[in-house]
């Protein structure tokens, strides 16, 4: 996903330079053993077992790295630095069962864009819910929508307040093969609207391949960073991407990363 060209528009640098350690017996659990850049509208798939989630945890200034340092616009990140410029969509939708699809979609622009009126905030979410495809639905309760349309709220949620950063952890793992690539092409269709940077945790390679502009693939325990493979397929993509000789082997090529990352730990693992 690439930087929209704007005038005088200044790049936007993450730089991640971390580790984090189990609080028992110190291994690392996750590390990144070089500087790693996230720019503004970059899209980054992370793929693998260990330390993804922590990885996402440590970047929104949930956890603090045991060594290293997260700078944001270059300074450390810490929770008041970063509020209300980084939005997370988690495994679940964990929608308030309480408030309507519409009122879920607002919340987040009541905490982090105090500056719109309430107008404004319905205005942007009934904007944002017509763009999933979920006009119609605005005032149906979560208990009343199935598990994608629950997870299409989420990202609206996420996306409405327009935060700088959009962090998902394997937000599609839990739905059925269709509606995980149905929801694949309307996340790039929502995020063709802000361009905001999104690093995205997956098992999927396929939904790494296609989702990404660069995949970082990791290795088991001590998480660390294998491989960064730029993705080079052109946009928008579609279910023709998939169907490319170039796609398979672009997945080929991760699924070969992560075996004989397998296969190491697992020797290393008996040798121990």
């Amino acid at each position: 996903m690439s930087c929209r060209e704007c005038a005088g528009q200044s790049e936007v640098q993450r730089t991640v330079n971390e580790q984090r350690t189990w609080n028992r017996d110190r291994r690392p659990l996750g590390r990144l053993q070089n500087r790693q850049r996230i720019t503004d509208g970059a899209a980054r798939r992370v793929i693998r077992y260990r330390g993804k989630s922590t990885l996402l945890k440590i970047l929104s200034g949930v956890l603090q790295p045991s060594k290293g340092r997260i700078l944001f616009d270059g300074r450390p990140v810490d929770k008041s630095k970063i509020q209300g410029q980084v939005g997370y969509v988690f495994q679940r939708a964990l929608l308030l069962p309480w408030r309507t699809a519409l009122q879920n979609v607002i919340l987040t622009m009541e905490v982090a864009r105090r500056d719109m009126s309430k107008a404004q905030r319905e205005q942007e979410a009934r904007r944002w819910l017509e763009i999933a495809g979920l006009k119609g639905f605005e005032n149906r309760y979560p208990h009343e929508l199935s598990g994608g349309m629950q997870q299409r709220v989420s990202i609206c949620r996420a996306l409405a307040f327009q935060p700088k950063i959009l962090l998902m952890d394997e937000p599609f793992a839990a739905l059925d093969e269709i509606t995980r690539e149905t929801l694949q092409e309307e996340l790039l269709s929502l995020w063709a609207q802000t361009e905001t940077t999104v690093v995205f945790i997956t098992h999927s390679i396929p939904e790494a391949v296609l989702l990404s502009e660069q995949i970082v693939v990791m290795s088991a325990r001590p998480g660390s960073v294998l491989e960064r493979i730029d993705v080079p397929f052109a946009r928008p993509r579609d279910e023709a991407t998939r169907e490319k000789p170039e796609f398979a082997a672009l997945a080929g090529r991760v699924r070969g990363l992560l075996r004989h990352s397998t296969s190491t730990a697992a020797a290393v693992s008996e040798e121990a």
